[in-house]
């Protein structure tokens, strides 16, 4: 009997599935595991795709512990059921078997800005409806932080190409090397006769540290050394500044392309990462070492000089972190990754559309800006967040934009936004 198969039979298929409850998307899981166990694995394929059009990604680049997995009620005494296990196969054979339907198109033209996992999402579920979607994506090809965040022995980009397949098969039109807010603005696009506009464009641009040093020639930021992480030289000891999910794919990518070994500056302990605990685990395995309670005060040529933080725990309960200068030291590095978050690129404008402190699109509980017809969603609405929590987001946009689509397409165009100056 396949492992699989066996997963699928530890299912108590519960009335009141707490593993769908704490699901961002809320998969039916006992209806999946039903299904697949009788025999009808394209219908639960199905099921799968129309709730969670990427499930054959976040079945692989969940955080299962926080959600699904982690709240299997056979996990309080034994071990819990991996459902995403057989989320994964499901998701990708129904993926590569399934054949695309005849869609009666509805003649209404949407753009979506940003290939990411939330554009993806939006855009299969137009597509599904017969919208004609174009999709302008800044890179040369789709996938967002999937493709150019996310290392290729984490997520394979064979999985995104097939998305991108079936979409383009779905009467996608595909504008990559354009970015919205540069090379066209979002104002530009209601004109052509575009109902509506959905913006995905993430969260690119890396946070610095703003310390001495970080402009030196052996720094770079985590986010940029993903793209095109063949075309740095690290060296042999790299130092790696941040200890959330996009530090640990930067520590485990150095040590397979540049072979070098990594260390993880860490001002926090170690049950304060913000990483996944089932990839700081795998980062330890691939023998990435990691220095917690260390807080970089500035980079030199041949190393990151650092200050002891202590943890200090408050009387109301609290915890506290001071920086103790009695204990400076410094960790030899040939080359310095700087992975502390990322924000939205300075190019995202457009007339009428608001921004918050942080620089992100301000939008209403559905998604929607202070422009009619532009909606957001994905990272550039929240910040860097899960792919799921992304998709759950999208949907709700969706919902939302079909709405307002059925109002102004009743022989009238919707608002056209101001123009910029």
């Amino acid at each position: 009997m396949s492992s699989i198969k066996q997963e699928a039979l530890k299912c108590l298929k519960c009335k009141k599935a707490q593993c769908s409850a704490h699901c961002p998307v809320s998969t039916d899981v006992p209806k999946v595991m039903e299904l697949f166990l009788n025999g009808e694995i394209k219908q639960a394929g199905e099921l799968l795709f129309l709730n969670n059009p990427l499930s054959a990604v976040t079945s692989v680049i969940c955080p299962h512990e926080r959600n699904c997995t982690g709240h299997c009620v056979l996990g309080r005494k034994g071990e819990p059921v991996q459902f995403y296990r057989v989320e994964e196969y499901i998701s990708r054979f129904y993926l590569e078997t399934t054949e695309i339907p005849k869609i009666e198109k509805n003649g209404i033209k949407i753009a979506v800005a940003g290939s990411g996992p939330a554009g993806i999402t939006m855009s299969l579920l137009l597509l599904l409806k017969g919208y004609d979607v174009t999709m302008f994506e800044a890179q040369d090809n789709i996938g967002g932080v999937l493709r150019y965040g996310i290392p290729p022995f984490r997520l394979s980009r064979e999985l995104l190409d097939l998305y991108k397949d079936i979409m383009l098969r779905m009467g996608l039109h595909l504008r990559p090397n354009t970015r919205i807010g540069s090379n066209i603005l979002i104002e530009d696009l209601f004109p052509d006769g575009y109902k509506a506009v959905f913006v995905s464009t993430g969260t690119g641009r890396p946070r610095k540290l703003g310390l001495i040093g970080e402009t030196l020639g052996h720094v770079h930021f985590a986010v940029d050394y993903l793209k095109t992480p063949d075309a740095f030289k690290l060296g042999n000891r790299v130092a790696i500044v941040g200890a959330g999910n996009v530090a640990i794919d930067a520590a485990r990518t150095a040590i397979r392309r540049s072979h070098s070994h990594v260390t993880i500056l860490h001002y926090m302990g170690e049950n304060d990462m913000t990483a996944n605990s089932d990839e700081i685990e795998m980062a330890q395995i691939d023998g990435v070492e990691f220095i917690h309670y260390a807080q970089t005060i500035r980079i030199l040529e041949n190393s990151v000089r650092c200050v002891q933080v202590n943890r200090i725990e408050n009387e109301d309960g609290s915890v506290s972190f001071e920086e103790d200068y009695s204990h400076v030291f410094d960790v030899p590095a040939d080359s310095v990754i700087i992975a502390i978050g990322q924000g939205p690129g300075a190019d995202m404008k457009a007339a009428g559309v608001k921004l918050t402190q942080r620089g992100l699109l301000e939008v209403n509980e559905w998604g929607e800006t202070d422009t009619p017809g532009v909606f957001a969603a994905g990272d550039i609405v929240s910040g860097p967040r899960t792919v799921v929590d992304a998709v759950a987001f999208t949907k709700k946009v969706f919902r939302r934009m079909e709405e307002y689509l059925g109002m102004s397409t009743d022989g009238d165009s919707p608002a056209v936004p101001p123009q910029g100056e």
